[in-house]
């Protein structure tokens, strides 16, 4: 009986690109290739990429230098690339690198099996088209292996809001929704496998509208379905535009318990001059009175969101209109990054703010998210909380876990296990992180 294939993949970016690794690895799974953490021992190495953050493609070929010596030691070794620097760069990966070879977008993983059988009969392989068939129809079942206790799943893919420094509509195409009773039937299979925290995702997942029972079904009522699957506990979703806050989903928050208070909504900027810059279509005065909106429905609700720091033409009043914003709405936590230039949006043509400039505002806002995440954190000390313990801590009989609010939380549980969800009471705060102790029941 000949050894099984071994496949490493080294995954980059957002959640979403988590979910697609997972999905990936399934496909090759039918092609007998089961999942190494030692790229040194694999027989394909596969890079699924992200295009967002600074330089990008160019970490992706600094990666694939430094496998050059893998493959050299190793001729029949088969190395992919994947995802969103894949779907920009095409046939310019192979060009620059040739020991690479397959490479695909991240709407045609569902071609990888095909791929990977040209691969081994030396044949290089570009599939960066996006397709006119829906990849979830073509990969297989998901395995009836256990699982983690928190799974993702796909529910929504693409943007069609082309903000000025996103590449996201480029690399991953227009909005598209997957059909309601596929997902129910996905989140009954991990629910049968173990999991009790199911994060939906989407590049814009609150712009879902799957058809369903009755015709299209907003994210409302997908949240609400999926709430009625026995065994599931917890409904997370991310990442989110404002524009797409329903009233339905805003309700949902407050009258669904398996929803859970946290609601990660990105604005980008304080500045109305900026966020028209950036063509988010919103003003900051409409993100406030969301804000106060959402609060209302479901008051104990933690709130984040992403920042853009330097954007062009962003002056001392508009980066004082963010900090403003921030002191607001005081964020549980929130992601900021000093802008840059994306190739192909229509931000990248603009003068870009002196780079010391924009650091030196970075590490400002940075500042005050970092108090309010303390002060959020500080707030849960006595506090009790459900946990879900999705894995043992560095310490003898500690689990560590999320708490409905998303906050890290490390436990000495002997009596508890991986899966379980208990109450907790917050006992002290840490730098990105809480400690708690079992209530017992």
């Amino acid at each position: 009986m000949t050894d099984p294939k071994k496949l490493f993949i080294k995954t980059y970016g957002c959640q979403m690109n988590v979910y697609d690794s997972e999905r990936m690895a399934e496909a090759l799974g039918a092609e007998g290739y089961v999942a190494t953490d030692i790229a040194e021992d694999a027989d394909m190495v596969l890079l699924n990429t992200c295009h967002i953050r600074e330089k990008a493609a160019e970490k992706v070929y600094s990666e694939l230098g430094r496998l050059k010596p893998l493959k050299l030691a190793k001729p029949h070794l088969k190395i992919g690339v994947a995802g969103c620097v894949a779907q920009a760069e095409g046939e310019e990966i192979i060009r620059r690198m040739p020991i690479v070879d397959v490479v695909v977008g991240p709407q045609s993983y569902h071609r990888l099996p095909a791929m990977a059988r040209a691969a081994e009969a030396g044949r290089k392989s570009v599939v960066t088209e996006f397709p006119v068939e829906d990849k979830f129809d073509h990969l297989p079942a998901r395995p009836l292996a256990t699982t983690r206790p928190a799974a993702f799943l796909t529910v929504q893919e693409g943007c069609d809001k082309f903000c000025a420094f996103c590449v996201v509509p480029y690399t991953r195409g227009a909005e598209v929704s997957r059909p309601a009773q596929r997902i129910i039937a996905e989140a009954r299979a991990l629910v049968d496998k173990g999991v009790r925290e199911i994060t939906l995702l989407g590049q814009n997942v609150n712009a879902y509208h799957g058809t369903g029972a009755g015709g299209d079904w907003g994210l409302a009522r997908l949240v609400r379905e999926l709430a009625a699957i026995d065994g599931l506990a917890r409904i997370r979703y991310t990442t989110s535009h404002p524009n797409d806050m329903s009233d339905d989903l805003i309700a949902a928050h407050g009258q669904e318990p398996k929803l859970m208070p946290y609601l990660h909504l990105p604005v980008q900027s304080g500045s109305d001059r900026i966020l028209k810059a950036m063509n988010r279509r919103h003003t900051a005065e409409n993100y406030i009175r969301l804000v106060e909106r959402i609060r209302a429905a479901r008051p104990d609700i933690m709130m984040s969101g992403d920042f853009i720091v330097g954007f062009p033409g962003e002056t001392d009043a508009d980066f004082e209109a963010t900090l403003e914003l921030v002191r607001e709405v005081k964020y549980g936590m929130a992601y900021s990054f000093r802008y840059s230039a994306r190739p192909g949006t229509p931000a990248a043509e603009r003068p870009e703010v002196a780079a010391e400039i924009a650091d030196a505002r970075l590490q400002m806002l940075q500042a005050l998210i970092a108090r309010q995440q303390r002060e959020a954190q500080e707030a849960m000390v006595g506090r009790k909380v459900s946990v879900l313990f999705e894995k043992p801590g560095r310490l003898a009989g500690q689990l560590v876990g999320k708490s409905d609010y998303l906050h890290a939380v490390h436990v000495t549980a002997a009596s508890a296990a991986l899966g379980d969800i208990a109450k907790v009471r917050i006992t002290e705060s840490a730098a990105n992180s809480l400690a708690g102790e079992l209530i017992a029941e």
